[in-house]
């Protein structure tokens, strides 16, 4: 059978794919080098293979929407159409990520979270089997074809005016803060003693260095420092891992998915919250319906109180940290954060001995939650939430996040996700760089009539409580519905 026979019959394929000169197919269809065996990622990597391609299939949109299966993934990157489909489990992103994109136009995401393109390119390059026919638009027929020509004009003009470039002066000076703050605490406690008003001193001190920990991995996470992608992923290890305790593939992997996908169900797990809390409009309807109750959700706001913000850091993101490293052998992650509990045995067990320090660790842990809970959550709870609606990634950016209004303390406070819409358009582009290229996304916005959210923090704070207690009554309405 031939290459061509694996697309035979569904009638819309326009046109045909010569194969590779010398390239042979197993039974499962992939390709095989010189009946070598499969592809090396050695190869992948460098883009070499035996012969070059002579032509490239060409693809309707109609063909290409029909691959959005987890075993048969297409997606379609500046017009080109690549199968992903035996790529994803080595994907670093994760395997999801690609898979919340099968079947559509990637050419936005794919550039917004990337950094080496010409990297990038050579592990798509064998992946490449078609692109689409000439009279077919460069993203599906539901989208605003101007809107993302704009935006994609912004981004360049953006480029240009190198705002994806980083002040690593600015950086340094965060990371040595972070320092500071650590031997700070540890110069306190050797020269007072460890009595309880000066443990209660230190903790507040480590919860301010966990808390801007977790901003700058964040930013190292999205590779918006370094220019090269492995001094962002080596740095990425010593301050999630080393300095928080925490994996970096598990946070990548969820962190991602809610980046490409915001607030849309059920691909952004960010917003999987059940069953302790619905959410948006369409949850609290569909549990209504089925008259489930859990817990008694008319109360869930105060949930948010006793248990979201408290437990947030301590137990539900350290437990399923563990819980990815150990059931997916990240065992470099693994060793990473062993060295973070023996960072902190060495310094403060002679204090305090081994339980005592345990309980330092997560009482700091319960201390920073509620500071990262308001932080992660003030931008994306009130904001529209829907299931998959195939939008522009402008579109979907905007209306799925919300700003803060600017200033030294916000910016300092949120790590600058108060600039949520910037950060979420933009993800590799350096935080310090958001407020200058605000005016330009608001300007777009207002061009195609949508919302550009900015309100105060202490608002923020209190939208989170609100919108609670929104989808509280309309699960109350669907529940006690006769």
């Amino acid at each position: 059978m031939t290459f061509e026979e694996k697309h035979a019959g569904n009638g819309s394929q326009v046109g045909k794919r010569e194969p590779y000169l010398g390239e042979k197919h197993q039974a499962n269809w992939k390709p095989v080098a010189n009946g070598k065996g499969q592809v090396s990622v050695k190869q992948e990597a460098s883009g070499k293979r035996d012969m070059p391609r002579k032509s490239l299939n060409v693809y309707s949109w109609q063909e290409i929407q029909r691959h959005n299966q987890e075993a048969d993934l297409w997606l379609v990157i500046d017009r080109k159409v690549y199968d992903v489909t035996g790529w994803v489990d080595r994907h670093p992103g994760g395997r999801r990520v690609l898979g919340h994109y099968a079947g559509e136009d990637a050419t936005d995401v794919f550039r917004a979270m990337h950094l080496e393109f010409d990297i990038v390119q050579r592990y798509l390059k064998p992946l490449l089997i078609g692109e689409l026919a000439l009279e077919e638009p460069s993203q599906e027929r539901n989208k605003n074809s101007q809107l993302v020509e704009d935006f994609q004009e912004l981004r360049r003009t953006l480029e240009t005016m190198n705002m994806f470039n980083a002040n690593l002066v600015f950086f340094s000076l965060h990371f040595i803060q972070i320092l500071i703050l650590e031997a700070l605490a540890w110069l306190m406690l050797w020269y007072f003693g460890n009595g309880w008003p000066m443990t209660i001193c230190i903790s507040f001190l480590l919860t301010i260095s966990q808390a801007q920990s977790s901003f700058l991995q964040h930013d190292i996470g999205h590779l918006s420092i370094f220019k090269k992608s492995k001094w962002n992923h080596l740095m990425h290890k010593f301050v999630m891992c080393h300095l928080k305790g925490l994996s970096t593939k598990w946070w990548n992997h969820r962190h991602f998915q809610h980046h490409i996908k915001p607030n849309i169900y059920p691909k952004d797990p960010d917003i999987d919250v059940g069953p302790l809390f619905l959410i948006g409009d369409l949850q609290p309807v569909k549990y209504g319906k089925k008259k489930i109750k859990y817990i008694d959700y008319e109360k869930q706001h105060l949930y948010f109180y006793l248990a979201g913000l408290p437990l947030l850091m301590p137990v539900y993101f350290n437990l399923q940290s563990m819980q990815v490293m150990y059931l997916q052998r990240y065992w470099g992650d693994i060793a990473w954060v062993s060295s973070f509990y023996i960072r902190y045995f060495i310094t403060f067990g002679p204090f305090y001995g081994i339980f005592g320090t345990v309980l330092l660790i997560y009482f700091v842990k319960f201390l920073e939650s509620p500071w990262i809970a308001y932080v992660t959550q003030m931008s994306h709870i009130p904001m529209k939430m829907s299931e998959e609606e195939n939008r522009d990634w402008f579109t979907t950016q905007v209306l799925a996040t919300c700003n803060v209004e600017q200033s030294f303390f916000n910016d300092w406070f949120t790590g600058h996700l108060n600039f949520q819409i910037e950060h979420h358009l933009f993800p590799t582009m350096p935080r310090h760089n958001y407020h200058k290229v605000a005016p330009l996304v608001k300007s777009l916005c207002a061009k195609y009539g949508l919302q550009y959210v900015n309100k105060p923090l202490l608002k923020a704070f209190g939208d989170i409580v609100r919108t609670l207690k929104k989808s509280a009554a309309l699960w109350m309405d669907a529940y006690y519905e006769t």
